[in-house]
């Protein structure tokens, strides 16, 4: 079977790195073989590869920085919407999938020669329901919201391939995020930023403006080889409760993945191959669990000024089925400090993109520069024009509108000098005491060297969404010690 697994743009290599090492692992050689697609040169959104159908089980599981695992059923030409419908109704779809289920179909394109990309959903749409009503007799409902079946199709200049979606929900959505948080970053993001960083479970993580947890959750479900498809699975069964500190999570065992709604993967022998990839990813866990016993012998900490962050971090950490609570501190970024004995580390951070924040704390302070309660990425809307770009599965270049935020959001910084100076405070900040340390820094504004006044030794393209980014990597030299100069 052929898949394409969807990233981030930017992430392409880690994701193929990632890919080759799932691959390797015995449960998943035991499926049969996978041929793993050339790392691509540019930005492709993803990464193709060959594999058994039960790839896209141990895929869904184990992938921490996919967004979705698409299974292709056809690759062809064509040049009109007659042909797309063509395409799509000779598809044996009865085989994937009943009339009883309700269905949702998206299209991206680069390059089409078609005029409506709404026209071309709609044929490839109809073609599908006609299909299934010639066959069964009934035709499904849709479902834009929460569809049983999702299919994606790709249009290219000459060719259109038409993909089954195995995962369902996004799988930056683990299940553990607390829904009524601000999510400027996705939790497939960071842990594609954790592998770009070179960051290993036996170094020291820390993030000084750590928000709601999302890369020290990832870090530490990485060192305890928790799969990030753990809570979607039902791994954890009835264990799996929102704390007191938490909202409902957005997606639990109950929605699972795509694929567990699909025919093919209900059958008795595929059943038994999901049992025994959950069964060795759970065999893992506990081996890890006696290596780190508790959150302390991870080496994972952060910190906010934020009172309320600090609390949705809590709650993100126990819903995410990690030891006891984090290491955390209510602080500000510029009182920050390195963990106890650690004298040099990884740290990481995603601070705010210039605005300046007000915040009213838990003890009637107000909270500004410093403070990591910062505007979600999602915020920032779709363009119209959907040939430009598609939020669901990044397939399509994001420049033209994340250049118009990014001219937006570094206005909105030129006009606050109180940002700016915190921004001067912190490098200096990070010299004075983060000596030793690689320090590395996801941010839209561009001229954030500048404004740290450090020189970075690498700079690293990313979408975050639509918007275009750069993970900065600092690397914070030793102050040399005066007084040894003198002896």
């Amino acid at each position: 079977m052929r898949f394409f697994v969807v990233c981030p743009g930017g992430l392409e290599v880690p994701l193929a790195q990632e890919l080759a090492s799932i691959a390797q692992r015995p449960d998943c050689k035991a499926l049969g073989a996978w041929v793993i697609d050339p790392t691509p040169t540019s930005p492709t959104g993803g990464v193709g590869l060959a594999a058994p159908l039960s790839a896209a089980m141990a895929l869904n599981l184990h992938s921490r920085i996919a967004s979705r695992v698409l299974l292709q059923m056809v690759d062809a030409q064509y040049r009109q919407e007659e042909d797309l419908y063509k395409l799509a109704s000779g598809l044996a779809w009865e085989e994937w999938f009943s009339s009883k289920q309700t269905l949702r179909v998206d299209v991206t394109a680069h390059r089409s020669p078609l005029k409506s990309l709404n026209f071309a959903t709609l044929k490839i749409k109809d073609a599908i329901v006609d299909r299934l009503r010639d066959v069964t007799g009934d035709r499904p409902s849709i479902d834009t919201a929460f569809p049983d079946v999702r299919v994606q199709a790709h249009l290219t200049a000459t060719h259109v391939t038409i993909y089954l979606d195995t995962s369902g929900e996004a799988l930056f959505k683990r299940g553990w995020r607390d829904e009524k948080g601000d999510a400027p970053l996705k939790e497939n993001l960071a842990a594609g930023i954790l592998a770009i960083t070179g960051w290993k479970p036996s170094q020291t993580l820390f993030d000084p403006m750590c928000g709601s947890g999302t890369f020290l959750v990832e870090a530490a479900q990485i060192a305890l080889a928790i799969p990030p498809g753990a809570i979607r699975s039902g791994m954890y069964g009835d264990d799996a409760k929102p704390s007191r500190l938490a909202y409902r999570p957005l997606v639990t065992s109950a929605h699972g993945f795509g694929f567990q709604r699909l025919k093919p993967f209900n059958e008795a022998s595929e059943q038994k191959r999901w049992v025994a990839l959950k069964e060795a990813a759970q065999a893992e866990m506990i081996e890890k669990r006696k290596q780190f016993p508790d959150s302390g012998s991870l080496g994972i900490s952060g910190s906010d000024i934020n009172e309320r962050l600090v609390a949705m971090f809590k709650g993100n950490w126990q819903r995410a089925q990690l030891p006891g609570l984090p290491v955390t501190r209510q602080v500000d970024a510029l009182a920050s400090k390195p963990p106890a004995d650690a004298k040099d580390g990884v740290m990481l951070l995603n601070p705010p993109y210039g605005e300046r924040l007000v915040i009213k704390g838990g003890r009637g302070q107000d909270r500004t520069a410093g403070d990591a309660e910062r505007d979600s990425y999602e915020d920032v809307e779709e363009p119209e024009d959907r040939f430009a770009y598609n939020l669901e599965t990044g397939r399509q270049s994001a420049k033209r509108s994340s250049r118009e935020s990014l001219k937006k959001l570094q206005s909105e910084e030129e006009q606050d000098p109180k940002f700016v100076e915190f921004l001067r405070q912190f490098g200096q900040h990070l010299k004075d005491t983060f000596g030793g340390w690689n320090v590395f820094v996801l941010t839209a504004d561009m001229a954030l060297p500048g404004q740290l006044r450090i020189k970075e030794s690498k700079r690293t393209p990313l979408f975050n969404g639509p918007l275009e980014c750069r993970l900065f990597k600092f690397e914070m030299h030793q102050k040399r010690d005066a007084t040894a100069d003198l002896k």
